[in-house]
């Protein structure tokens, strides 16, 4: 029997675009014979819509609510219900249009594919828990402080992972004493400096400072798309390499690795994201073709530029995929992740960067490479989320007590 596959995507996020294309991609890869795939787009301004048309691309050139065949929806979040409810408004004589809810859709699995805040960061986690529904994304936990570079540092520090030195600051501190955070800055690290907002990704607000002038430009950047900013020494020369893992619990495998190829200072939001090959075609760098067996490609992370398996000696490698399992044990992640390192090829010293709890097309051509076609990718990571569904269910949600019974209105015993 089929499964119907909710992929929520889109959001209130500057990564909006690229969640797009990742849904994109998931959609047109499930397996139309054990899925029925429901699109679910969170648009700019936090409406959720779905309907057939909002599989295909082109619906979002730009969007139009008002299409055809695209319906606005609630999440239903009475616990079990696992359904989604259409919107309409029922004319009425008196008082105007009067909302009506109907059952749009019953969800057995829900798929997040968010990129940045309102998404990858736990608020639709906290959905989906609420709504008692599998879901193959990592939880709470992983999601929150994966997404927050400021809480993530700390953790991989506290566990003893190796990371690059770093200091933070908030907007309301850089607008008090600008003059004081910089001596502090300067003080601990020496340039040059990369500047970073503390919970966006694909390399949008990242700067690199080479001069007092040239960090406040970059935190006066980073602060008007975050409150909270990263500072850390650049590395020169850095080699960066990337490897995914997927699992939940103690069950965790790890991809091969990869090297993103930059031509950069680092590897920026258009490298990334926005081909200037066609899907599938090998690049100058000698990389495997970017389109996977089973996927189809409108673009996202598989067309950037990389070799794979990266070319970093089999020891190396074998640190790489060792600290990216124990990574995402700490983290207790689910599904799939991908952890970012560099290397500072001068001292052969490993760093880990970052974590994305939902990477950019969900790291599939890493996978692909591992001889896991995204078809059955997606069927693993659906396994997963049922599994760890199942796992949470396990445990007591309801405690008797007898504090109600010995509290009145205006007081209590105690």
């Amino acid at each position: 029997m089929k499964k119907t596959m909710a992929v929520l995507f889109g959001s209130r996020s500057v990564e909006h675009d690229v969640s797009i294309v990742s849904a994109v991609q998931w959609m047109d890869s499930a397996d139309p014979s054990k899925y029925d795939v429901v699109p679910v787009y969170l648009a700019h301004d936090g409406a959720w819509y779905t309907g057939e048309p909002l599989k295909d691309l082109n619906a979002y050139k730009p969007f139009n609510p008002l299409a055809p065949g695209i319906v606005k929806v609630l999440p239903d979040l009475t616990a079990n219900a696992r359904t989604l409810l259409s919107v309409s408004e029922k004319p009425r004589l008196f008082g105007g249009p009067k909302p009506e809810l109907k059952v749009a859709a019953v969800i057995d699995v829900a798929v997040p594919i968010f990129h940045g805040l309102n998404g990858e960061d736990g608020t639709i986690q906290g959905v989906l828990e609420l709504m008692n529904l599998p879901y193959t994304s990592s939880g709470l936990v992983g999601s929150s402080v994966g997404m927050d570079k400021i809480a993530m540092k700390q953790l991989f520090k506290g566990m003893g992972f190796p990371i690059l030195d770093f200091h933070w600051a908030t907007r309301d501190a850089w607008n008090a004493r600008q003059v004081s955070i910089l001596d502090e800055i300067e003080s601990k690290m020496p340039y040059p400096l990369f500047v970073k907002p503390a919970n966006l990704g694909s390399s949008i607000g990242i700067a690199k400072a080479k001069t007092r002038a040239e960090l406040i430009d970059a935190l006066d950047v980073a602060f008007s798309y975050d409150r909270r900013a990263v500072i850390e020494p650049a590395v020169n020369d850095p080699v960066e390499v990337n490897c995914s893992a997927l699992g939940f619990d103690e069950d965790v495998r790890v991809s091969v690795c990869e090297m993103p190829v930059s031509w950069q200072e680092f590897l920026t939001f258009e490298e990334k994201y926005i081909p200037d090959a066609k899907a599938g075609e090998s690049n100058k760098t000698g990389s495997k073709a970017a389109e996977p067996s089973g996927a189809k490609n409108p673009g996202g992370m598989a067309n950037a530029k990389r070799r794979i398996p990266a070319p970093i000696g089999d020891e190396m490698t074998a640190r790489v995929q060792g600290l990216s399992a124990d990574i995402f044990r700490a983290l207790d992640c689910k599904g799939v992740v991908r952890i970012d390192y560099i290397i500072d090829p001068a001292e052969n010293t490993l760093y880990v960067n970052e974590i994305n709890t939902i990477p950019g097309s969900l790291a599939y051509y890493l996978w692909d490479a591992t001889d896991l076609p995204y078809p059955k990718l997606i069927d693993r990571m659906v396994e997963l989320a049922e599994y760890a569904h199942a796992r949470k269910n396990e445990a007591k949600f309801g405690f008797d007590s007898a504090i109600l019974k010995a509290v009145s209105i205006g007081g209590g015993k105690r």
